[in-house]
């Protein structure tokens, strides 16, 4: 299952960044020595040997195998801009809040006598800061792809289905499945 509600909201502080990461293999490996102070560190945490990790280091090895470059090039952007992407997330759960762009077929539970059939929607909506911060500190606190996706429908269904009290007062739950596009933007 792909983790598109969580690598969305990484993307989205990913955004924020002021300098790009590295991307090759050699200026990655060195950044994330200096990261996690030293070769061992990093060939645990890669699943390597340290003398691979030493060999990128000292540019006698350039190209992992796909497998190994799409960890390396995560765990660089995890640890990418700590500042700036405190900074970002901070901004987005006080005063900026979220907006999420999603393509899913969406359903819902209502009261007898309405349709409550799921549909292909597409959907751009602000979501205010207060759901901002549900969902990042969510995310920070390792909570899982489903609950991501609970999270963002509950706040869909407040801002977008009810026009936050203003209507659909006796809507129960939004349900978000075949997401087709998913994008955050901080």
């Amino acid at each position: 299952m792909a983790k598109e509600f969580g690598d969305g909201l990484d993307k989205a502080v990913q955004k924020a960044f002021t300098r790009p990461a590295p991307k090759s293999a050699g200026p990655q490996m060195r950044y994330m020595v200096k990261q996690l102070g030293g070769t061992k560190a990093v060939a645990e945490l890669l699943g390597m040997s340290q003398r691979q990790v030493e060999r990128y280091v000292a540019g006698t090895a350039k190209k992992p195998r796909a497998d190994l470059a799409a960890r390396l090039e995560r765990e660089v952007k995890k640890r990418w801009q700590p500042q700036i992407r405190a900074k970002a997330r901070k901004k987005a759960a006080s005063t900026g809040g979220i907006v999420v762009d999603v393509h899913a077929r969406m359903g819902y539970t209502a009261p007898i006598g309405s349709t409550d059939q799921d549909r292909i929607r597409h959907l751009t909506v602000a979501l205010p800061p207060r759901h901002a911060a549900r969902l990042l500190d969510a995310q920070d606190q390792g909570a899982d792809e489903d609950r991501l996706r609970e999270l963002t429908a509950e706040a869909l269904k407040e801002t977008y289905f009810q026009d936050d009290g203003r209507r659909a007062g006796s809507l129960e739950e939004v349900r978000i499945t075949d997401v087709v596009h998913l994008d955050f933007e901080l």
